[in-house]
C-alpha cells in the first residue's frame, strides 16, 4: 500500500502527554535504570535536527516527498524529546540543552564534517543515494519502535507504558514511509541495492551510537534488548530489513547489538 504523504503532512500533531496523571510518578517511580534509558532516548530525539542537517545536503532533499516528510518527521521526533523530558523532569532530571549542545561538541570535527561528507557521498552516489537514506532511516526507525514498546512492556507504568505507546505509533508512521520508500527504490535499481548492502554491513549501528558514550549505548540495549525475549525481537528487526530487495541475509541488528554485549 502506497504511503499517503499529504494524508500524513495534514494529520501530523504533536505526541499529547497533557491528559496523562504525571502525579503517578510521584507515588510510583521510575528506577534508576529505565530514567538512564529514557534520558539516551530523549537525547537521540533532540538530536534529530541534527540527522535533517545531513540529509538537507544530500539528494534526499530535492524529493518532494522526502523533503515533505522529513519537515514532520523532525517536529514529530522534537516533541518525543519534550516528552520524555517530562517524564526526566517529574523525577528532578533536568534536561539542559547545554548539555545537549555539550554532547555534539564532544563530537569535534566529526559533526563539523559529516554534512560534508553527506553532500559529497550524496552527488557522487546521485538518486540512489535517496534509497540508502530511506533504507537507513527504516532500520531506524524500526528499531525505535521495538524499543519504546519493549520498555513499556517492561517498566508496565500505567502512565509511562500510555506515553510510551503514542510515541511508539508515531514511530510506527515514520516506519510506513522509509520502508515503502526504500522498497520501491531498491526494486528499481540495483546500483541502489548493492550500496545499500553495503552501508548496512559496512556501517549501521545502534540508534544513537554515533553520538552517546559507548557504556550508554551498551547500558541501553541490554537494558531493552537482553534475554530471550530480546533477542527474538532483534531478529525481528533483522528479518523487517531482510526482506528489502536485495538485503537477504543481512544481520546487521545482532550483529550491532553483539558488539554491544547484547545476547539472549
Amino acid at each position: 500500500m502506497a504511503f499517503d504523504i499529504d494524508k500524513y503532512t495534514e494529520t501530523s500533531v504533536n505526541v499529547n502527554w497533557s491528559d496523562l496523571d504525571f502525579d503517578e510518578f510521584r507515588t510510583n517511580p521510575l528506577p534508576e535504570s529505565t530514567l538512564r534509558s529514557l534520558r539516551y532516548m530523549c537525547d537521540i530525539e533532540y538530536h534529530t535536527v541534527c540527522y535533517l542537517r545531513d540529509m538537507l545536503v544530500t539528494p534526499s532533499h530535492k524529493d518532494p516527498e522526502v523533503s515533505a516528510f522529513m519537515t514532520m518527521w523532525n517536529r514529530e521526533e522534537f516533541w518525543h524529546g519534550e516528552a520524555l523530558a517530562a517524564v526526566l523532569g517529574a523525577h528532578g532530571v533536568t534536561v539542559d540543552f547545554d548539555e545537549l549542545k555539550a554532547t555534539r561538541l564532544k563530537l569535534g570535527w566529526k559533526d563539523k564534517l559529516d554534512p560534508v561528507k553527506q553532500s559529497l557521498l550524496g552527488n557522487i552516489v546521485g538518486k540512489d543515494f535517496i534509497a540508502v537514506h530511506m533504507i537507513w532511516g527504516a532500520a531506524n526507525e524500526w528499531s525505535a519502535v521495538a524499543a519504546y514498546n519493549r520498555l513499556a512492556d517492561l517498566e508496565k507504568h500505567p502512565v509511562l507504558a500510555v506515553l510510551l505507546k503514542r510515541i511508539a505509533k508515531q514511530e510506527a508512521k515514520h516506519v510506513a514511509f522509509y520502508a515503502t520508500q526504500a522498497r520501491e527504490r531498491l526494486a528499481a535499481s540495483k546500483k541502489a541495492r548493492v550500496l545499500a548492502r553495503f552501508a548496512l554491513k559496512k556501517a549501521w549501528g545502534p540508534v544513537g551510537s554515533s553520538v552517546m558514550e559507548p557504556d550508554e549505548v551498551t547500558h541501553v540495549m541490554g537494558h531493552l534488548f537482553s534475554g530471550d525475549e530480546g533477542m527474538r525481537e532483534i531478529r525481528k528487526l533483522d528479518d523487517h530489513i531482510s526482506r528489502m530487495p536485495g538485503l537477504d541475509g543481512l544481520e546487521i541488528v545482532e550483529t550491532a547489538m553483539k558488539k554491544y554485549g547484547v545476547a539472549a
